[in-house]
């Protein structure tokens, strides 16, 4: 070993050290060099850093060592850095010179699937690898048809899909697999379908994801139709996933045939998960068969919060609140969708103040609600006219910071304006930043059931200028509008627009709102003539029609009419009163009383059936 000076200082005690005397001129000898890092070294400080700091002191290491520009070291600092922090990523990549494949791909990746990444970045960094020569691979694909599935550019998909055919790498199944999830996600079956076909491998996943694919376009008998060639065709058997995916085409379909064929084979030969169980149970369930969903859910040992969610959701579904608030009660972890499911069940029949009440249990709970929660309240809240309780849920939201996006500024809307504050309503409707077409909906039949015509009509007007499309519910407000406004060409040009401009076929309700506005008018042959086109001739569609028809004929004394509208309703249902009363009244307004008593003889012996109506209003809080 090599004796320094320095080392013989350090062997004298400290009593003994001489003391030595240096000119300030003297320059003092250069500190030793640290230790060289090594790439191995630092690939394994990489692979156990922990933090953005830990990486941040590892990148200063690089630099300080000339390790920057090894390529192997880069390819792990790239990899940590997309993963940790994207922007920093970004920042190390821009300051290299020549990017590598891999470099790309983990770069694609990120962007593609973080949450922080951008997706119109990830197809820009596919162009630009394609500029500088390189050659994407089985690696880049797959995250490069995810971002376009996520930005929903079907001509860039395509466009993608074409490059890779060219490439050849479609012969890996992996990048079939990821072709297939696009198509499905963004709807195009026949592609989607095409592509499956021309496969020249499939694993189990390939026949899951054509399931998938159809289910999301709702062509559930497709899907269905998938299940049973994979069945007859198929070197593989279905899983988990095939499975799970399969059943909810059932579920949708009602075809509970399947659904007990698959629970057979699940039972025979794939064996029973928990995914599965509930799969089953929601499927039975939704198909009628509680006995059998609750059943399965007593069968599953280890059950999770889904599974006594879902078994809840099923006695709620069919109004068996008791049960389901047992169940819910027996619980042993209670999470944000098990409460709300229960709340909504108590909404959907009318027993809000139940709802409220297990509202308040949840706060207890330390179980925060979120928009969903709140908005299924303030729905309970419009059907009962229950204001107060509407307003403390309102101050609830500001008072938590719950942000009054179009979902909860909808719900408040119609709260405010089913309670009788229209003005509240309108204003809370000009505080939306982002407006959807609920949003506009429910303040134009708000305002249209209070009988503001004008200002419904214009906020309409302002609607369609926007962009935003009207749905059916739309029209009904702006028919209602035009109704109790006494807008009859008015109503007659937004009738026809329903067809001709939106595509939307008017139903019971739209044809309701005309008749009320041709027959408040006084116009009943045309009337009359709108009720002779219509296609649908069912009982249901016809006779509350006729009904509003003759309503009409009683106002305006039009005996001949009423008689003939009356005939045809007692032909269609002879066995309904109410075509009968209202003729009774067209009689008894022109003075014909010996037509009143015939008419009223023959509702006694055919027997009167009219359901007793009832009215609730809420004072003080109490109904």
């Amino acid at each position: 070993m090599r004796v320094t000076k320095h080392h013989l200082f350090l062997s004298f005690p400290r009593h003994l050290t001489p003391r030595l005397h240096f000119s300030t001129s003297a320059e003092l000898p250069p500190p030793p060099p640290p230790p060289l890092l090594t790439k191995k070294a630092c690939i394994d400080l990489l692979k156990s850093c922990k933090s953005m700091h830990s990486l941040k002191k590892i990148q200063a290491h690089l630099f300080t060592h000339g390790l920057h520009q090894n390529i192997d070291v880069l390819h792990k600092l790239m990899v940590f850095a997309a993963g940790a922090n994207l922007a920093h990523a970004e920042k190390i990549f821009a300051r290299i010179d020549r990017p590598t494949l891999f470099i790309y791909n983990v770069m694609i990746k990120a962007h593609a699937i973080s949450v922080s990444g951008s997706c119109s970045r990830a197809l820009s960094l596919f162009d630009e690898m394609r500029v500088r020569g390189l050659c994407p691979d089985n690696y880049t694909y797959p995250f490069v048809f995810k971002a376009v599935s996520r930005l929903r550019a079907v001509l860039e998909g395509e466009k993608i899909h074409g490059f890779a055919l060219r490439s050849g790498v479609l012969h890996d199944c992996y990048v079939c697999n990821s072709v297939l999830d696009m198509y499905g996600a963004l709807g195009y079956v026949e592609s989607l379908s095409k592509v499956f076909d021309e496969m020249p491998e499939r694993e189990s996943i390939s026949w899951t994801l054509l399931i998938s694919g159809f289910l999301k376009s709702k062509r559930f008998e497709d899907a269905i139709g998938v299940y049973r060639r994979m069945r007859r065709e198929a070197s593989v058997q279905p899983d988990e996933a095939t499975v799970v995916s399969t059943l909810s085409a059932c579920t949708a379909l009602k075809s509970l045939d399947l659904g007990r064929e698959i629970h057979e084979y699940v039972s025979t030969q794939l064996g029973f998960t928990v995914i599965i169980g509930n799969a089953l149970l929601d499927m039975y369930a939704k198909c009628g068969c509680l006995d059998i969903a609750r059943g399965i859910f007593d069968a599953i040992q280890e059950k999770n919060v889904i599974c006594w969610t879902s078994m809840v959701s099923a006695y709620v579904r069919s109004g068996l609140l008791d049960e389901a608030r047992s169940l819910f009660e027996r619980s042993p972890v209670r999470d944000l969708v098990l409460w709300t499911t229960m709340i909504n069940g108590y909404v959907q029949f009318n027993k809000v103040d139940e709802a409220l009440t297990l509202f308040r249990y949840m706060q207890i709970d330390g179980v925060k609600p979120d928009k969903y929660t709140l908005v299924s309240l303030l729905t309970g809240c419009a059907q009962l006219g229950a204001l107060e309780q509407g307003e403390w849920i309102h101050s609830y939201l500001e008072e938590n910071g719950i942000s009054v996006d179009a979902v909860v500024g909808t719900a408040l809307i119609e709260m405010y304006a089913k309670c009788g504050c229209v003005d509240k309503s309108l204003r809370l409707f000009h505080q939306l930043k982002y407006k959807d077409t609920a949003s506009w909906t429910s303040i134009i039949c708000a305002l249209a059931m209070n009988g503001n015509t004008s200002t419904a009509l214009q906020l309409f007007s302002e609607m369609t200028r926007a962009g935003i499309k009207p749905d059916d519910i739309t029209f009904i407000g702006v028919l209602s509008a035009c109704s109790h406004g006494g807008l009859v060409e008015e109503g007659r040009r937004h009738f026809d627009s329903m067809a001709e401009v939106y595509r939307i076929e008017p139903k019971l309700e739209h044809y309701g709102c005309l008749i009320d506005l041709l027959g408040r008018a006084g116009l009943l042959d045309e009337a009359e003539d709108v009720i002779n086109k219509v296609t649908d001739k069912d009982s249901e569609i016809i006779v509350p029609l006729y009904g509003a028809l003759l309503s009409a004929c009683r106002s305006y004394e039009n005996i001949g009419m009423g008689e003939r509208i009356a005939k045809r309703l007692l032909e269609i249902e002879a066995s309904d009163s109410s075509g009968r009363t209202l003729l009774a009244n067209i009689y008894a307004a022109a003075n014909r009383w010996e037509d009143v008593r015939k008419v009223r003889r023959k509702m006694t012996t055919f027997g009167p059936k009219k359901s007793p109506g009832c009215s609730l209003l809420e004072i003080d809080n109490v109904c």
